[in-house]
């Protein structure tokens, strides 16, 4: 009995530290496990942090080469691309610190991916403002030739009608359809007589037409008259001045003829309160400012 029941003890002993054995066994296999699975996570958390910075660097990058288009951007981008370089910041932070746990980190992902789409639509906008500038640019370029040419047009054409202007104006001045000067002695009586010896000649009769002109003003026209002498110069009356052919000239005697367009003639009388000359006299009529015609007499 006694040895039966030490054989007994014994074997119970030995179950118990078989038991024991099991279960530390069983412990170290369930730690063991527990490590490699933490382990496995951190690992996992480690590369997508490393993962999401690399693509928030991509996505910064992006940004940026999007913002070195030379574009004039509205205010709306502006504040859009703001709001981009204040979120990438803000992902670049949490990622820095290495405290997101694996939920936060799915989140910063997500968050990640509403980030690019945002930089899609930016850089869309972008672009579409590029286009819309160069339309711009085209329809700029196109108006400022149009109104160049049409300032060149204008040009022309008043130049145009400067000329067409010069050309009325020297057509409308009254010329002469010819001019013959008769010359007189004064009897003491008054009476004229037909005379060509210069010591008793003392008048001058100047008879000229004036053609029919459709353009001309019809009214009362000033003609002025200048007689010149055997040696081209100006026998002077009344001393006044005038311009004709772009020159101011002094007049032997001034008068008006009343114009009407019928082509009629015209006799303007002068008196020489001097002494002529032997010689060639030359008369030259002006109206309009312009010569009008000239005639020649001779003296002997």
């Amino acid at each position: 009995m006694d040895n039966q029941e030490q054989k007994r003890k014994d074997n119970n002993k030995i179950y118990f530290l078989i038991a024991v054995i099991v279960a530390l066994l069983g412990t170290s296999v369930y730690l063991f496990l527990q490590k490699n699975k933490t382990e496995e996570q951190i690992v996992t958390v480690t590369d997508e942090r490393t993962a999401l910075q690399t693509d928030l660097e991509k996505l910064e990058t992006e940004l940026e080469q999007a913002n070195s288009v030379n574009t004039k951007t509205t205010e709306e981008l502006n504040s859009k691309d703001e709001q981009l370089k204040s979120k990438i910041a803000e992902l670049k932070q949490s990622l820095a610190n290495g405290t997101l746990t694996k939920s936060q980190l799915s989140k910063t992902r997500a968050e990640l991916q509403n980030l690019r789409n945002m930089i899609s639509k930016y850089t869309t906008d972008i672009e579409d403002l590029q286009k819309q500038n160069a339309v711009l640019t085209v329809e700029r370029d196109s108006l400022k030739t149009t109104v160049s040419n049409a300032y060149k047009q204008a040009q022309e054409m008043a130049r145009k009608n400067d000329s067409l202007d010069t050309r009325v104006k020297a057509g409308a001045k009254l010329k002469t359809g010819g001019v013959s000067i008769a010359t007189f002695k004064i009897k003491s009586s008054g009476k004229e007589v037909d005379a060509d010896k210069a010591s008793t000649v003392k008048k001058i009769k100047i008879n000229f037409s004036v053609p029919s002109n459709p353009i001309a003003e019809k009214g009362m026209h000033d003609v002025y008259v200048r007689l010149l002498d055997p040696t081209n110069t100006l026998i002077t009356g009344e001393n006044g001045t005038f311009n004709a052919d772009g020159q101011d000239l002094q007049y032997t005697y001034k008068t008006s003829i009343d114009y009407n367009g019928d082509g009629k003639s015209y006799v303007v009388d002068w008196v020489n309160k001097g002494v002529f000359v032997p010689g060639s006299y030359t008369v030259i009529l002006y109206a309009d400012g312009s010569t009008m015609g000239k005639g020649t007499f001779s003296l002997r």
